[in-house]
């Protein structure tokens, strides 16, 4: 969905709503299932993210364009309820086993999951060649970057430490505009401001 996402949409545009769409879910799940607390401030701070994700939504009264901007606010919301999904089990099964554990299962996973599609494209070898030093760098930041999130969260609740790892958003957006050279760059800017602010009041509300 994640790749999906991508094609569909800019990425100033579908990564500060995917981002921003797990804030507004995990909090929830957090009370309901997990019975930890949100307070006021918590509740304006995902007011503020919705705010953000709507500006994002970019109706156009374009047929085709309207049919684009529909699908990728879609599948960017389908991203963020599957990252507040497995943020939520994973805090759950960090009550059984440690961080380094955790995240080990998940690659063993992932490979299980997606080494015989990879196998049957055929094209190891070509993106090998091709990108072989892009693929060690992003294959040992992301799950680096998740592992220091997961000992965080074994740490403290669910409810204020999901939130904060979505500060990014601001720098997503502006990665698109500044490198990609995407369109609407002061709208969707704002927009990822909105997201972040809610993201903030959501961290410190506790």
């Amino acid at each position: 969905m994640l790749a999906a996402a991508y094609e569909a949409g800019d990425l100033s545009q579908v990564y500060p709503i995917m981002r921003g769409a797990s804030p507004l879910l995990v909090p929830l799940a957090g009370v309901l299932l997990l019975g930890e607390p949100l307070t006021l401030r918590g509740w304006l701070g995902v007011l503020a993210i919705i705010a953000g994700i709507a500006l994002l939504s970019e109706a156009s009264p374009r047929p085709g364009a309207m049919a684009r901007s529909r699908k990728a606010l879609l599948l960017a919301l389908a991203v963020g309820l599957a990252i507040a999904a497995y943020i939520v089990v994973d805090k759950i099964a960090l009550n059984h086993v440690t961080p380094a554990v955790l995240i080990e299962a998940t690659n063993i996973g992932n490979a299980l999951v997606l080494l015989p599609a990879v196998l049957r494209s055929g094209r190891v070898k070509p993106e090998v060649r091709r990108h072989k030093w892009t693929m060690l760098i992003g294959g040992a930041l992301m799950p680096s970057g998740y592992l220091l999130f997961l000992f965080a969260l074994s740490l403290a609740p669910v409810a204020g430490l999901a939130p904060m790892r979505e500060i990014g958003t601001v720098f997503g957006a502006a990665l698109g505009i500044a490198v990609l050279k995407e369109k609407g760059g002061a709208r969707r800017l704002l927009s990822s401001c909105l997201i972040t602010a809610g993201v903030i009041a959501l961290g410190i509300s506790g």
